[in-house]
C-alpha cells in the first residue's frame, strides 16, 4: 500500500526559508533605497553653500526641495500600475537609472526655474519606487512577517542619514573648486552615479515573482505561493476608481501625510538646524547630523520587531509619533544647549522613523494584487505631498521670522495629528494580525 505524500509544509523550516529570502532581496533593495534617498535629500546638504552661490532664498530652496513631490504625486499611480503589469525588474531598473541621471544633471542649474524643473523631473523619475517595493514585498512575505521586512528596507532612510551626512560633508569640503566646480555640484554628481549602476544590476538580480526565483527549490516556491495566497484571501481587490472611493485608503493617506511631514522636515532642514546650533565646519555638520539617524536606526528595528511579535500596530505607530513630536518641540527651547538640543532631535527623529514603516503594515493588511498597486500608490503619493508642503512652509517661516523654530513646532503638530488619527480612526481589527 502506497504511503500518502508528506505535506510540503512539514519538510520546510519556515524561519530558515524567510531568512533566505531576506538575505537575497532585502540587502539589494536596501542599497537601492539608500541611493534613492541620497539623491532625493542631498539637496538639503547642498543648500549649505548652493543657496549662497545661486542667491536662493530659503523660500526658493524650500519650494525647490518640495516640488520634487508634485512630480512624484502625478506619476506614482501610473508607475505602480505599470509595475503590476510588466514586473519589478524592468520597472525598478528604469526608475533608478532615470533618477540617477537627473540627480547628477542638477549640478548645472543656475536659476530658480531650472532648480524647480530638475526637482520636478526627479520626482517624476522616482515615482513608483517606494510603493513598488512595498508591493513587491507582499509577493514574498505574509502579513505576520512583513513588518520586519518593511522596517529593514526603510532603515535605509536612517542609514542614508548615518552615512550620507558625513559623506556629503566630506565631499563638499574636499571637492570645493575642483576642476572649476563647486562642492555642491560634485556632491550631486558623485551621489547620482550609484543609482545608475544599481539600476543596471537590478535587471540581473531581481525576480518579478516567486515563481521565477530559481534560487529557491520548487518545494520552497510552492510553500511561499500557498501561504501568500492564504494571506491574500481576505484582501480587497479594486480598480483605481474604487480605490479613490475607499475610506480606508484615504484614512491611511492622511495618517501618512502627517508622519511624512516630519520625515522630510528633518531630511531637508537638519543640516541647517545643526548649523544653527553653532556647528560651522561642513565635516562637523555632517558628522553631527548623523547622530539622530543613528539613534533612529536602532529604534526602527526594535519597534518593528515588537509590533510583529505582539501583532499590534496602532500603539506602535501612535506612541513613536508622539515621542517624535515631543523631541522636535523640545529641541527649540534647548537650542542654546547644543548637546541637549541634539539629544532632543535624536529622540524626535527616532520616533518619526519608527512610526513610518508600520503605516505600510496597515495598508498591506487589507490590500492585495492590483488593489495593492493602486492603494499603496495612492497612499504614498498623497502622503508624500507633505514632502512638498512641509519644506516649503519651513522655508517660508524661516524667511519670515529669521528662525526655523516655528517651522519645527509645525512639524510637531503634524506628527501629533497623525498619532491622533491612528488612535481615533483606525479600528483594532484592521491591524491586529
Amino acid at each position: 500500500m502506497t504511503e500518502p505524500a508528506a505535506s510540503p509544509d512539514l519538510a520546510i523550516n519556515e524561519d530558515l526559508l524567510y531568512a533566505k529570502i531576506t538575505r537575497r532581496i532585502i540587502p539589494f533593495l536596501f542599497l537601492c533605497y539608500v541611493a534613492a534617498y541620497l539623491d532625493r535629500v542631498n539637496v538639503g546638504f547642498a543648500k549649505l553653500t548652493m543657496a549662497a552661490d545661486l542667491h536662493f532664498s530659503d523660500t526658493i530652496y524650500g519650494l525647490g526641495a518640495g516640488i520634487f513631490f508634485l512630480g512624484y504625486f502625478f506619476f506614482e499611480v501610473p508607475s505602480n500600475l505599470l509595475m503590476h503589469r510588466i514586473g519589478a525588474r524592468a520597472t525598478l531598473a528604469r526608475i533608478m537609472i532615470a533618477w540617477g541621471i537627473i540627480s547628477a544633471a542638477t549640478l548645472w542649474v543656475s536659476t530658480p526655474l531650472q532648480f524647480y524643473g530638475m526637482r520636478f523631473l526627479l520626482g517624476v523619475a522616482e515615482a513608483g519606487f517606494f510603493p513598488g517595493v512595498v508591493m513587491y514585498l507582499t509577493y514574498w512575505y505574509p502579513a505576520a512577517r512583513r513588518g520586519r521586512a518593511q522596517a529593514l528596507f526603510i532603515t535605509a532612510v536612517a542609514i542614508a542619514g548615518v552615512l550620507g551626512n558625513p559623506l556629503s560633508g566630506w565631499i563638499m569640503a574636499s571637492t570645493q573648486g575642483l576642476y572649476g566646480f563647486q562642492g555642491w555640484q560634485w556632491l550631486l554628481l558623485i551621489e547620482g552615479v550609484p543609482s545608475v549602476l544599481l539600476g543596471l544590476f537590478a535587471l540581473y538580480w531581481l525576480d518579478d515573482r516567486v515563481a521565477d526565483a530559481q534560487w529557491l527549490s520548487s518545494q520552497e516556491r510552492a510553500f511561499i505561493a500557498t501561504h501568500i495566497a492564504q494571506d491574500n484571501a481576505h484582501k480587497t481587490q479594486f480598480t483605481l476608481r474604487a480605490g479613490l472611493r475607499d475610506a480606508r485608503v484615504w484614512l491611511l493617506a492622511r495618517i501618512y501625510f502627517c508622519l511624512v511631514a516630519g520625515v522630510y522636515g528633518i531630511n531637508f532642514w537638519l543640516p541647517s538646524i545643526v548649523r544653527g546650533l553653532g556647528f560651522t565646519d561642513l565635516r562637523s555638520i555632517g558628522l553631527v547630523s548623523a547622530i539622530p539617524w543613528t539613534v533612529a536606526l536602532f529604534s526602527m528595528v526594535l519597534v518593528s520587531r515588537s509590533a510583529d511579535y505582539r501583532r499590534e500596530r496602532r500603539y506602535h505607530i501612535a506612541v513613536p509619533a508622539l515621542v517624535g513630536a515631543a523631541g522636535l518641540a523640545l529641541s527649540v527651547p534647548l537650542a542654546g544647549q547644543p548637546v541637549l538640543a541634539l539629544a532632543a532631535l535624536a529622540v524626535g527623529t527616532a520616533g518619526i522613523m519608527s512610526a513610518v514603516p508600520l503605516c505600510w503594515s496597515l495598508a498591506t493588511t487589507f490590500l492585495g494584487g492590483a488593489a495593492a498597486a493602486v492603494g499603496i500608490a495612492l497612499i504614498n503619493s498623497f502622503g508624500n505631498l507633505s514632502g512638498f508642503v512641509s519644506p516649503y512652509l519651513v522655508g517660508y517661516i524661516r524667511d519670515a521670522t529669521g528662525s526655523t523654530d516655528w517651522g519645527v513646532y509645525l512639524l510637531a503638530c503634524f506628527l501629533t495629528a497623525g498619532a491622533l488619527l491612528v488612535m481615533l480612526r483606525v479600528p483594532a481589527e484592521l491591524v491586529d494580525r
